[in-house]
């Protein structure tokens, strides 16, 4: 673990997954390491109600609906479609969700624009096929087809983002649930094992990229994971997050509560001010995630931890605001200089407390970025 710079979630809770194992005396489909109800209680953490004799903590904070339809959809011949927008936490719930049925999250295939057909698929061994010929040992198993063969889960992100074409091979291996391999005269159909299922993420945002097709969304189940609104779970989220960073880089820095409210209002501002936008030219590119909110103040923390004086501050959380929100430059650092301005300034009157250290971080950091 301490050699890894991210352990997947399988060898980080190992010892938990363990555990519920052990206790799990529940009717599990398939070949699942859990059952259904332990695989909810992994990723949603146990209540006192489960009676369990150890606490299990909460990894992924949202609607208890959305877990248990794709649990339910899993356990089904169906595929699993989680789609948001940036920043929702989709591929941690399809980790979470693999390492606890399949105990392997890994077996993954990165949806881009050069994903082609063998990365779901097969390839092969250049040097094995010279030296004997084509055969199921000179096969290199795609991620998708190594999860078929052992019955457990593989993963498709950023699914919107590859071509037709390779959404077009999805399509046979959903719906048939085995692989042809032509080049062999024999043993050359590769049959998907029960338990095998595919968890897919998509983008919201990337509508129109490469739209699925009416065949695809077909075998999929859909779950929509909304943005985080609710003040509480999403403190719950960045607190979580951020003590995980803290444990990674042995950093012992406080966080003191009020510097998280001015972080989670400040967000909570900009996104009213997006929704109220008139044009796309009037909202900053950012997503405004919860995501993108951890990814603010781990900013802000490691620079208070290596070149700051070892406390975070406001200045500091400001100036991390604006460098991580400006993306585009003079649209983004103008909305950053307007939200300063008209609602940062008058609080840091009406309320003191952080808010005059915090519109300065800003104001100085828009200052030498312009």
């Amino acid at each position: 673990m301490s050699d890894l710079l991210r352990a997947p979630a399988e060898l980080k809770y190992a010892e938990e997954l363990d555990w519920l194992e052990a206790q799990d005396d529940h009717p599990k489909p398939f070949a699942w390491r859990l059952s259904p109800k332990m695989v909810r209680l992994f990723v949603l953490g146990a209540e006192r109600s489960d009676g369990l004799d150890r606490p299990v903590a909460q990894k992924w904070f949202g609607d208890r609906s959305f877990v248990e339809r794709a649990i339910v959809t899993l356990a089904s011949d169906r595929g699993l479609l989680l789609i948001g927008d940036p920043g929702t936490g989709k591929s941690w719930l399809a980790e979470l969700l693999a390492a606890a049925i399949s105990r392997n999250s890994t077996q993954v295939v990165q949806g881009t624009a050069g994903t082609t057909e063998d990365h779901i698929k097969y390839s092969w061994n250049v040097s094995m096929v010279i030296a004997k010929g084509q055969s199921r040992t000179s096969m290199i198993p795609s991620p998708i087809m190594t999860a078929m063969e052992t019955g457990t889960i593989g993963r498709f992100e950023e699914l919107t983002r590859s071509t037709s074409d390779v959404q077009d091979a999805l399509i046979s291996i959903l719906s048939e649930k085995y692989i042809s391999v032509p080049e062999l005269d024999s043993d050359n159909i590769v049959f998907a094992k029960p338990g095998f299922s595919v968890i897919a993420t998509a983008n919201s945002r990337d509508r129109g990229v490469n739209d699925l097709s009416s065949a695809l969304k077909r075998r999929f189940n859909f779950v929509r994971i909304p943005v985080v609104t609710n003040r509480k779970s999403e403190t719950e989220i960045v607190r979580f997050r951020t003590e995980e960073l803290l444990r990674r880089h042995q950093i012992e820095l406080d966080v003191p509560p009020t510097l998280l409210d001015v972080l989670l209002r400040s967000f909570a501002d900009l996104r009213a001010a997006a929704a109220a936008a008139g044009s796309e030219d009037e909202k900053l590119e950012s997503a405004l995630s919860t995501a993108e909110q951890i990814g603010v103040l781990e900013d802000a923390i490691l620079h208070s931890n290596f070149f700051g004086e070892r406390a975070l501050t406001a200045h500091t959380l400001a100036s991390s605001l604006v460098g991580s929100l400006s993306r585009r430059a003079p649209e983004d650092l103008a909305i950053l200089n307007k939200y300063l301005h008209g609602v940062v300034e008058p609080r840091s009157k009406d309320e003191g407390g952080l808010w005059p250290e915090f519109l300065a971080g800003g104001r100085d950091t828009i200052a030498t970025l312009s």
